[in-house]
């Protein structure tokens, strides 16, 4: 380190940041130690009735420091990062660890558990043409309000939005961990309106990839929330009733989100997941796999390595409708007795914990249309608001809108409607559509469940 005010002369080296924060760790008393370093840049544009709305930038350094000490440990952070600062973090983290709650379970990888890759490599989770302008942000918001208002019938777009941003972390640790890959993502959006007063409508369209030349147009963004939007206009409640309900690939993966909670080894851990007996069990109709991938090019969660070193790798998930095993990172598989799944996230200010990156749900061999045709009478669902999910039990209960459903044609749009079932008797029913598409984390078509209560009218 130099004799200045920061570690290296240049204060961006997130290497360095990283590793001075290990040792500082070390230095007052931590027995173990792992630190972030991240540098991030953002610029966001909104734009409204054809003028600029508002304009956000973000551009800073952030280090995270965590300590162990005897089964105990603290998480501290800090958005400076002079060698004053670090020291005054690794003795803060070390005290506070002392007085801790004690739990076994926590600890580094051990070193042979580490993972080969220290950096992203071939995984392209970073844009590597320059950064896009404020300028040029406008340029592609304007362009999507535009072709929203080309709609006969929206008379104003609430909002337009371009954003972009690339960040860098580091990750070093006291077992010989460390290594660093950067990301970008590009991201536009626009919202739409129809209507006045009490028959206002709005829906929405946005797209993010880590690519800006894998965006689309951004007209072709526009178009979409207008179109979503005006498909909205005179909408009303549905009936009450026992019906088979479509969730639309806008909102099924949220199905799929509640499987993976309930897998999430945190939750098992707890005794507070509605399939912490399920490992082995069925838990969707065979035939559908949900498989995670961490390592698939260009797409928004892949990541060369987890929050503790350890490298990610494809694993199936469910398997032909089995459970194949819970999201661990090390501290929960140690707890239950297993090995973590390379699954470990975490903030700069909060210990690790297991998620996923990047799952995939086994497509049908249906279209959209062809399921809303079989399924003669009951509800597509395209937007969900609050929640009430018992996360032991699995009860559901969301507000719904999207659209009725006669005669195996869509009839009318609907809002203000509640859907309830139990996840688990839901996800056993699942049909699924062919319509899933690519980029997301979350690759997930339209889903069918048979039976839901709707309360309506």
């Amino acid at each position: 380190m130099d004799g200045g005010n920061h570690v290296t002369d240049k204060a961006d080296n997130l290497q360095s940041l990283a590793e001075a924060l290990v040792s500082a760790a070390r230095r007052a008393g931590a027995d173990q130690a792992d630190a972030l370093a991240m540098r991030g840049h953002s610029v966001s544009i909104d734009v409204r009735a054809g003028g600029l709305e508002q304009a956000d930038s973000a551009e800073g350094i952030e280090i995270g420091l965590r300590v162990l000490i005897g089964g105990r440990q603290a998480c501290v952070s800090a958005s400076d990062h002079s060698i004053r600062t670090i020291g005054e973090m690794a003795a803060r983290a070390v005290a506070m660890a002392r007085e801790a709650p004690v739990d076994d379970a926590l600890g580094l990888a051990e070193p042979d558990q580490l993972g080969p890759l220290r950096d992203a490599a071939g995984l392209d989770i970073a844009d590597d043409l320059p950064d896009p302008a404020p300028a040029a942000l406008q340029d592609l918001a304007l362009r999507a309000e535009a072709a929203a208002l080309s709609r006969p019938g929206i008379s104003q777009v609430e909002a337009a939005n371009a954003a972009f941003s690339r960040r860098h972390l580091w990750l070093a640790a006291s077992n010989g961990f460390s290594g660093g890959y950067g990301r970008t993502t590009h991201v536009i959006s626009a919202v739409a309106i129809t209507g006045e007063g009490l028959g206002m409508e709005r829906d929405y369209a946005a797209e993010a990839r880590v690519w800006a030349e894998d965006l689309p147009y951004p007209e072709e963004i526009g178009l979409l929330a207008a179109d979503r939007t005006l498909a909205r206009a005179g909408s009303r409640k549905p009936p009450t009733g026992a019906f088979p309900i479509l969730f639309d690939r806008r909102v099924s993966a949220s199905l799929i989100g509640h499987l993976l909670g309930a897998v999430n080894g945190a939750a098992v851990a707890r005794g507070a997941s509605w399939l912490r007996k399920a490992l082995g069990e069925p838990v969707l109709p065979a035939g559908m796999d949900l498989i995670e991938d961490p390592l698939k090019p260009r797409y928004p969660s892949s990541r060369p390595f987890d929050a503790e070193g350890l490298q990610t790798r494809r694993r199936a998930i469910v398997k032909d409708g089995v459970l194949q095993g819970w999201t661990l990172d090390l501290a929960t598989g140690r707890k239950l007795g297993m090995d973590s799944t390379a699954s470990a996230a975490r903030g700069l200010a909060s210990a690790p914990s297991p998620t996923t990156s990047n799952v995939v749900l086994t497509p049908g061999a249906q279209s959209r249309d062809q399921i809303i045709a079989d399924m003669g009478r009951g509800l597509v669902v395209t937007s969900m608001l609050g929640a009430s999910i018992n996360d032991t039990t699995g009860d559901y209960s969301r507000g719904a809108a999207g659209f009725w459903v006669e005669n195996g044609q869509i009839a009318y749009p609907v809002n203000e409607c509640t859907i309830a079932g139990n996840l688990r008797d839901m996800l056993m029913t699942l049909r699924a559509a062919d319509d899933a598409l690519p980029w997301r984390a979350a690759e997930v078509p339209s889903l069918l469940v048979e039976g839901m209560t709707v309360a309506g009218a």
